[in-house]
């Protein structure tokens, strides 16, 4: 399992063990406002979604969803990933923070991070996001890391229309 390191963070591969982090990042009122909502209730449902959408995608390409941890005291803050994701063609970056780690740049820290792993260590120079028209900082967040808004779109399983960025 590799880790990659920023000033303040360390990226480590998401496995089992983070169950109950996901289960309370990815139940957190934002998360599901913005991301959606993955109908996880129970470590058990958190293990299942680890095991069955993040580990079979670090075994095909090698990366895939990251928990972010503080260097200072070990404490996991947020998430950060590359994904294939169903409807989109470019493989896709994301990103989603516990609310008070929010607004201190942990986000783009990590996710700039990987952006360069991603290139440097898997040739992966061409990478989109997506997110809903009312998630500000998002935007501003998928702008800085170089990206530019190109269309809206619609993913398989989700009738809303997200806006589209690609570097």
């Amino acid at each position: 399992m590799k880790t990659y390191e920023t000033e303040r963070l360390i990226l480590k591969d998401a496995n089992i063990e983070d169950a109950d982090f996901f289960l309370e990042l990815y139940n957190m009122p934002s998360f599901i406002r913005y991301i959606g909502d993955r109908n996880l209730r129970t470590k058990e449902d958190a293990e299942n979604y680890i095991t069955n959408r993040f580990r079979p995608q670090f075994e095909k390409l090698g990366f895939g969803n990251y928990v972010v941890i503080l260097k200072e005291d070990n404490t996991k803050i947020g998430a950060v990933g590359i994904f294939e994701r169903e409807g989109l063609d470019v493989l896709d970056i994301g990103f989603s923070f516990l609310e008070k780690y929010e607004g201190k740049g942990y986000a783009y820290e990590s996710a700039n991070k990987l952006k360069e792993v991603a290139a440097k260590d898997f040739g992966v120079h061409k990478i989109s996001a997506i997110t809903t028209k009312d998630n500000f900082s998002s935007q501003k967040l998928i702008e800085r890391l170089g990206l530019k808004f190109q269309k809206m779109v619609t993913i398989p399983n989700d009738e809303e229309e997200l806006m589209y960025y690609e570097n």
